[in-house]
């Protein structure tokens, strides 16, 4: 599928992220890995990026890729899906493979399937079971789940676990598993946290959104049943006005410290690569960035005991079901343990074998339709 300005060159669209460089989550750091290495491959690419703003859309050019910049004069959800409307309003104009990451505007697909506009979908995690939507955003999302599945010629599942949720909806022939990758830190960055009474190796690390989903109360909970002799660093934004970030923070013992979120990406690398340990929390979605990017700074991994996390972090990892049992593995595992350098290890061999980038992207290529 050629581009008319460029008739040797296939191209590819990538619509669902708010744009590249990457500013905000997952799939915006993923776009701007594949968008690049999809034009070194010989391919010509198109990313549709968000604004907020008015006025006409524009169209410049990052590292080889075409930004279409698209104004948006509505925050929150509705803008997101007014961006979705615009971008697939142009996309249609144009010929080349459209990947869409994520389902939350399936239904906006329609007009690809009439066109017949190949069109590739990451299917994202189990969006419609998460807690923190209303009912009303439950059902949205769970209808365009569907749609995703009937209206897009062919689906990505970044876990085998989705994988085996959409094939109840669709036959395994239309789907494939890529994972998701992240970066490998095998570098000594030098410690950013001037501002944090922490010392290399000598905390624990939580970087979530601040959710029930996610465990954090369990996990401030567990760590503050005793004296550990370590701190535990969780990463995120916490309001007081907020009745489970009040939870947390009452349950936080002197030891836990808030920093707030940090946006800055080698500070959080550095932040990942000295740390002790990471707890991962996530109670469902498919493969969590969050998860892999640990494994790429090569943590040893606690992670909540479920199918989607077990998959990510390896039999070597440590896994809990409550804030009990996580207080038992962390009475158990202390910055000194021995365990820690095997359990390292597994984390830097099992990032190279299945979240290193060269791999994640090398599978799209291979499935992306030249």
């Amino acid at each position: 599928m050629t581009d008319p300005r460029n008739p040797d060159k296939p191209h590819l669209r990538i619509l669902g992220t708010r744009g590249v460089p990457a500013q905000h989550g997952g799939f915006e750091t993923f776009a701007e890995h594949l968008a690049p290495y999809m034009v070194q491959q010989g391919w010509r690419v198109t990313v549709y990026c968000q604004e907020d703003g008015t006025g006409p859309i524009r169209e410049d050019e990052w590292q080889g890729v075409r930004r279409v910049i698209i104004p948006v004069n509505q925050p929150g959800a509705k803008g997101t899906v007014l961006f979705d409307w615009k971008a697939m309003r142009h996309a249609i104009k144009e010929k080349g493979v459209v990947l869409t990451l994520g389902y939350n505007t399936a239904i906006f697909s329609i007009p690809y399937r009439l066109k017949r506009i190949p069109h590739l979908m990451n299917m994202d995690g189990i969006e419609w079971k998460r807690a923190k939507w209303s009912p009303m955003e439950r059902l949205w999302l769970y209808l365009n789940e569907w749609a995703g599945c009937y209206l897009a010629n062919h689906l990505i599942a970044d876990h085998p676990e989705i994988e085996n949720h959409l094939a109840t909806r669709v036959s395994r022939k239309k789907i494939t598993m890529i994972p998701y990758g992240s970066d490998a830190l095998y570098e000594n960055p030098p410690p950013p946290y001037e501002d944090l009474p922490i010392e290399p190796g000598k905390y624990a690390l939580v970087i979530a959104r601040p959710e029930p989903e996610n465990s954090i109360l369990e996990i401030v909970s567990a760590f503050s049943q005793q004296e550990r002799g370590y701190k535990l660093v969780v990463l995120g934004n916490y309001d007081e006005q907020n009745p489970y970030h009040r939870a947390v923070i009452d349950a936080a013992n002197n030891a836990v410290l808030f920093p707030g979120a940090i946006y800055d990406k080698r500070n959080v690398q550095a932040l990942r690569y000295h740390a002790a340990f990471y707890i991962h929390g996530h109670q469902v979605g498919g493969t969590n960035p969050s998860l892999v990017e640990a494994l790429g700074a090569g943590n040893p991994i606690i992670a909540h005991d479920n199918n989607f996390n077990s998959w990510v972090a390896g039999p070597v990892s440590i896994y809990f079901a409550d804030a009990d049992s996580l207080s038992n593995a962390l009475t158990a595992l202390t910055p000194d343990s021995e365990d820690l350098l095997t359990m390292k290890k597994a984390s830097i061999q099992l990032h190279r074998r299945s979240f290193a980038w060269s791999y994640v992207l090398d599978k799209y290529h291979v499935t992306l339709p030249a």
